[in-house]
């Protein structure tokens, strides 16, 4: 057994190329083989969000703080706050961060495929990240 105490993993800003505006990543674990899962606590500034992408065995995000969007392709943007668990399919394209007036933390919970847990794609425009969110 490990314990991982909390301070002792430096965090990270994500980049620019698979994030826009102010985010921090927090790693939590990384299960060495023949384990396949990860997962960091993930913090995103107003109007922050990860670009397009798709995760092979799929996603788990339960939101711990704020209020956020998330959208998959071809849907509608949807309001996600502090206590929601959104599960996505393997594969399936979406995008999620803060709204653009509120900063939203969530973990991300995720199984790598032969080595790999998310494949980046293209960033989701201003119009789509704006585009109006369903409450639900």
């Amino acid at each position: 057994m490990e314990i991982k105490r909390v301070g002792t993993q430096a965090s990270t800003k994500g980049t620019a190329e698979f994030f826009t505006g102010n985010v921090r990543i927090d790693p939590l674990f990384n299960l060495p083989e023949p384990a396949r899962s990860m997962g960091a606590a993930v913090t995103f500034e107003p109007g922050a969000r990860t670009a397009w992408h798709t995760h092979p065995l799929g996603q788990v995000l339960i939101v711990t703080a704020g209020c956020g969007w998330t959208q998959c392709w071809g849907g509608p943007v949807k309001v996600i706050r502090a206590g929601d668990v959104i599960c996505c399919d393997p594969n399936h394209k979406h995008w999620h961060g803060a709204t653009k007036d509120t900063a939203m933390t969530h973990i991300a919970i995720v199984e790598k495929l032969n080595g790999v847990g998310v494949e980046w794609m293209e960033h989701v425009t201003d119009e789509q990240y704006l585009s109006s969110a369903e409450e639900e």
